[in-house]
């Protein structure tokens, strides 16, 4: 029984990655005016506040949808 446990995890973490990805790529089409990853590299804080608020939203979506 364990073993169904360990692969069923399993799954559910790849869903959850998948569903981040695919969630973020769906934000960079959102606001398509913001380069993000050039704003980073320039070392815009604010910028990062934002995509850690956005990770951690899509994180508690998901981790709601899939419990």
């Amino acid at each position: 029984m364990e073993g169904n446990i360990i692969i069923l995890n399993f799954v559910y973490a790849t869903l959850g990655v998948v569903l981040m990805f695919l969630s973020c790529r769906f934000i960079d089409r959102l606001t398509p005016d913001v380069e993000f990853a050039s704003e980073l590299r320039k070392g815009n804080i604010a910028v990062a506040i934002v995509i850690a608020l956005i990770f951690i939203a899509i994180a508690i979506t998901v981790g709601g949808a899939l419990n």
